[in-house]
């Protein structure tokens, strides 16, 4: 979730506004997901966060896309993929805002808005997501979606890479399908030997989350689609024209596929919601960001100054929101705003932004800045 909805510019000369709008809605529904799940909050935020956490499989499949697209166009074209200059990018873009976050939750004990963290290193190695029990390490557990995307942006262009350098790339389809199909395979099993021996007592909520929601092996369905959406784009011309007239039906097919995921993960830690409904997610979310690339798409027409700004925050958000929302909690109802009342829900809602803002101007847009003048002088 760290790739910013914008950053294609430069690869197509046209902003993808459809994506700011997607990227918004991604870190609202996180946003009222973990409020309504962690935190005192409003009765409504049970109804409308009960979905919520597909935000991140949404932001998954958004940064999907946006990898792939950038790496692609550099291989239509003939370059060569400079695997250095894309660790390099992703390192300004991501690693300082994340230190920042980091070095506040071990450095403060009374901002963590639960017991216990993970161990220092599992955060600097991004790793923390596999084994992660939430009964121990229940503080900044958000992380996990993050270690997965940095797990991604370490293999995914060197796989590239080698796909070209043997001249396969053409064949890449064959890694995408293989891995969909591990994924189904990895669920399987470790519902069968992890999940089903607990299911019915107080652990099977945390063994479920331990060996199916957070590792990475069984949460790639998201990105996948995110590649897949960008080598169908990007290497079959004809295929983009086709689809693209047809980009409002798309969202409509999203919502669709959405909607029958919401009935099948009604019971998250079924079998049938382990295995089928993260496939079923990113497929539908997969329709979505076809629909608001699509130039004949409402998404994609829509200009909004709103959304692009909270696109733009949104890994800040990401990053901060959980301590946010326990200090401000804590401090407004000391004022005696009552804690699940719809007033203290918009108040911690504004003071993530305006936290967020803090973060965007003092730490991200200056590594930015430097990015930029990091790769024009090398």
């Amino acid at each position: 979730m760290t790739q910013p909805a914008g950053s294609l510019q430069n690869a197509t000369q046209t902003k993808l506004y459809g994506l700011d709008h997607l990227r918004s809605l991604a870190i609202t529904m996180v946003l009222v997901y973990h409020y309504g799940r962690i935190f005192p909050h409003p009765e409504w935020t049970n109804t409308y966060s009960k979905f919520g956490w597909t935000g991140v499989d949404l932001f998954f499949v958004l940064s999907g896309y946006l990898i792939a697209s950038q790496l692609f166009v550099t291989v239509a074209k003939g370059y060569k993929i400079s695997v250095r200059d894309f660790y390099v990018k992703r390192f300004f873009r991501i690693i300082p805002a994340y230190l920042l976050v980091v070095i506040l939750y071990f450095s403060f004990p009374f901002i963590r808005e639960r017991e216990a963290l993970a161990p220092l290193w599992k955060y600097l190695s991004f790793t923390q997501n596999l084994g992660l029990d939430l009964r121990t390490q229940g503080t900044f557990s958000h992380a996990w979606s993050l270690c997965i995307e940095e797990q991604f942006y370490l293999f995914f262009p060197v796989i590239v890479v080698l796909l070209g350098y043997f001249k396969l790339f053409k064949k890449g389809y064959l890694v995408i399908i293989a891995l969909f199909i591990a994924g189904f395979i990895i669920r399987i099993s470790n519902h069968i030997h992890f999940v089903q021996p607990c299911l019915g007592t107080d652990d099977s909520g945390i063994v479920w989350h331990t060996w199916i929601y957070y590792p990475s092996y069984c949460r790639l369905d998201g990105l996948l689609a995110g590649v897949t959406v960008a080598a169908v784009f990007r290497f079959f011309p004809l295929v983009k024209q086709h689809i693209s007239k047809y980009g409002n039906a798309l969202l409509a097919l999203s919502l669709l596929i959405l909607g029958a995921a919401y009935v099948v993960c009604l019971d998250e830690e079924s079998f049938t919601a382990s295995v089928f409904g993260f496939p079923l997610v990113s497929i539908g979310y997969g329709c979505m960001v076809a629909g608001a690339v699509s130039e004949s798409s409402f998404l994609f027409k829509l200009k909004s100054a709103f959304t692009a700004k909270i696109a733009t925050l949104s890994y800040a958000l990401y990053l901060v929101h959980k301590f946010v929302i326990h200090l401000a909690q804590q401090k407004l109802s000391a004022w005696g705003i009552d804690t699940e009342s719809n007033l203290m829900f918009l108040l911690c809602i504004l003071i993530c932004i305006l936290a967020a803002l803090l973060v965007n101007t003092v730490v991200e847009k200056p590594f930015l800045r430097m990015r930029s003048r990091y790769i024009k002088s090398s």
